[in-house]
């Protein structure tokens, strides 16, 4: 035998693997499968050094990982825009014909030609080629830097480690964008042994992918049947006999070098190099195009062996997309058209009553578990007792279940003809079931709050959890499990007992060792003088926000004159209207909320003292309004949101025409597409922090 023998078995076993994986059209049985592996595999076994990366045998997964490196990508994976309905969908291709009518690049008919296909769910992923042969693969991440997970997208038998076609007329580098997958049946398999092992079972398929991919033990992820679909490409090197016609109007050194002019000649091209693509990708022309594949794809959805949440429209020629460019970190000649919110039927159970920090208490449906929207659902908020009386909800009703923008689970109707004999019609608690104090409703109000206070144990514990947060206090280590354990022990009834805790109580705690005290009362610690806007976040008071927060801060200095003010002063704070001001005075005002602050500030808590905001008339986003949507590639959202205020602005959490700026960052969504049609000027990081000195 002689390193012929294994080069030959590299290209059969690819061939085969080809076969199966990509045309679903298996050359061979698995059993001749095994005899060629086991060949190779002993082979190798032999002669160690003829083992090289692109091997068969080396899908089998490689020793445990510490973590994952970080890789810089070298053309960024951008989001895209979204368009929820037909309106939007029109919007885009009127945009995009505007512009190429301009251009000269599309004609006076205006019917852009377009390739559409499926937007999958699953986990975006960069397969990086060089030679041919697979040398690293890399999440999206920020867009800007992803995770190395090479080891692991090896154990995807989808993916070749080798590109089909002589090595010498492939491109030096070939970036393949992609996205990896767990279809519906391997899904509900890897489920089934899961829960037969005693293991955890995974929510949905998207999960499952992202989870199998992101195991530090790549012999796990080889087990996971993980597939993978191409829709894209990175960074593509000049082919090497290269001699493409260019335009000089549209000339671009990366493009004009690609194989094709086209995404789906593009497409075709990375398909004939062995990557696995959507057979159902389509170039239609014009916006009628685009809905009629969109219409014909949801009715398709319920029948696709994979899971995907919407469709993808990208121009075709790649000149025409040149010309269109890119808007923030996303491309103006593609949007993804999402479907609507799924809905499912199921039972609901009982009608039960929560009670919030604020001490809104609300009902939500107790529901039989169903899967809906890529999620299983068991409960759903039923908002208020109007609401509730409007839809007619009731224990034992059959009802007709959403996931409003595929995140909040709702109950939109009752299934009225299957309502069941003598069902009793909903009937709203008259005590809080936390406490049992009465409950109040307010003129001009849908809710009903407990009376209680810090009495009820409910709103003391969301009270305390909220005071400790990241944008409150930021008390390191106190959560919601061992907020519960100090209530429910008597440990803490206010705020102030959270600063008069000791190690030795602490330990008597159930899983709180000596060391987790210790941690805890240093973070404790570390907060006794906080920075006062953080403080009067902590304390709760209805209607004050984050911003609220600081405004008043800023405004009145210290503690002790914000409780003093009367509503007219309150009035001359920034953005303070009469609901917000009276809430404010009316907390000050209340006997228990005087002494909490006395006991808190006898804990030794001190706030310091806020300087007023000085010239902000002359601060770069004096009187701005600034929205903040997607991921930052070097800063988090609340970051973004500090550096907003601090230059005299106004962070608000949707678009109007009063929005002045919006910072998109990656997988930026509605909000982005609202600021293109409304015209607000859009802004990177990079532009944002430019801003901000002056530049």
């Amino acid at each position: 035998m002689s390193l012929k023998r294994v080069q030959q078995l590299h290209e059969e076993l690819a061939q085969h693997n080809w076969a199966y994986y990509v045309q679903d059209a298996p050359s061979i049985s698995d059993a001749q499968y095994d005899v060629l592996m086991n060949e190779l595999l002993a082979l190798e076994a032999e002669h160690p050094e003829w083992i090289t990366p692109d091997s068969p045998t080396q899908r089998v997964g490689a020793a445990p990982l510490d973590g994952f490196d970080t890789v810089q990508h070298a053309v960024p994976m951008l989001s895209l825009g979204n368009a929820f309905d037909d309106e939007e969908v029109q919007a885009f291709d009127k945009r995009v014909a505007d512009t190429l009518v301009d251009a000269g690049v599309v004609g006076l008919d205006r019917r852009v030609d377009y390739l559409a296909e499926y937007k999958f769910d699953g986990l975006a992923i960069s397969l990086r080629y060089e030679q041919g042969v697979l040398v690293q693969a890399s999440t999206r991440g920020d867009g800007t830097t992803g995770e190395d997970v090479t080891t692991n997208i090896r154990t995807i038998n989808s993916i070749p480690l080798r590109l089909r076609g002589d090595a010498a007329q492939l491109p030096a580098v070939l970036e393949v964008r992609g996205e990896v997958l767990m279809n519906r049946a391997d899904f509900e398999r890897l489920n089934e042994n899961q829960t037969k092992r005693g293991e955890k079972v995974f929510v949905n398929p998207r999960n499952a992918a992202a989870g199998s991919l992101r195991q530090l033990d790549p012999k796990v992820t080889a087990k996971r049947p993980l597939r993978f679909f191409a829709y894209g490409w990175g960074e593509v090197s000049p082919m090497p006999a290269a001699n493409q016609p260019q335009n000089a109007l549209f000339s671009d050194p990366v493009t004009d070098a690609l194989p094709r002019d086209t995404q789906s000649g593009m497409m075709d091209w990375l398909e004939s190099l062995g990557m696995p693509l959507s057979r159902d990708r389509k170039v239609v022309k014009g916006v009628q195009g685009l809905l009629d594949f969109y219409a014909q794809t949801q009715q398709r959805r319920p029948d696709l062996p994979f899971e995907i949440d919407g469709v993808v429209y990208k121009v075709n020629a790649l000149a025409a997309q040149r010309v269109l460019g890119y808007v923030a970190r996303a491309p103006r000649f593609a949007v993804a058209h999402k479907f609507p919110a799924q809905e499912e039927i199921t039972l609901v159970e009982s009608i039960e009553f929560q009670v919030g920090r604020t001490g809104v208490v609300t009902p939500v449906a107790r529901l039989k578990p169903v899967f809906v929207g890529g999620v299983t659902v068991t409960n759903a908020t039923l908002h208020n007792e109007d609401e509730v009386r409007r839809k007619d909800v009731r224990a034992g009703d059959t009802v007709v279940v959403r996931r409003a923008g595929d995140v909040i689970p709702e109950v939109v109707a009752v299934v009225l003809e299957k309502r069941l004999e003598g069902s009793l019609p909903f009937e709203m608690v008259k005590e809080c079931p936390a406490c049992h104090s009465a409950l109040e409703r307010l003129d001009g109000e849908s809710a009903w709050r407990c009376t209680g206070g810090l009495i009820c144990p409910a709103q003391r514990k969301q009270t305390l959890i909220h005071a400790a947060s990241r944008k409150a206090l930021d008390i390191e280590g106190l959560g919601e499990k061992l907020v519960d354990q100090l209530v429910e022990t008597g440990l803490v009834h206010t705020l102030a007992d959270i600063f008069k805790l000791k190690v030795e109580k602490l330990i008597l705690l159930e899983r709180m060792g000596r060391k987790s005290a210790e941690n805890l009362i240093e973070a404790i610690d570390k907060v006794r003088e906080p920075a006062l806007n953080r403080l009067i976040y902590a304390l709760g008071i209805r209607h004050v926000g984050e911003t609220t927060a600081r405004d008043l801060a800023q405004h009145f200095g210290s503690l002790q004159a914000l409780e003093q003010a009367e509503e007219e002063a309150l009035l001359q704070v920034n953005e303070v209207g009469p609901v917000v001001a009276a809430s404010v005075r009316h907390f000050f005002q209340e006997p228990h909320n005087r002494e909490a602050l006395e006991a808190l500030l006898a804990a030794g808590v001190t706030p310091q003292q806020a300087q007023a905001r000085a010239n902000s008339a002359n601060l770069p986003l004096a009187g701005k309004t600034v929205v903040i949507t997607g991921t930052l590639p070097s800063m988090s959202r609340d970051e973004a949101t500090r550096r907003v205020l601090e230059a005299g602005g106004k962070a608000s959490g949707s678009v109007s025409k009063k929005t002045a700026y919006v910072l998109a960052g990656a997988e930026a969504g509605s909000k982005l597409t609202k600021a293109q049609e409304l015209g607000v000027t859009i802004l990177d990081e990079a532009q944002f922090l430019a801003l901000l000195v002056g530049e």
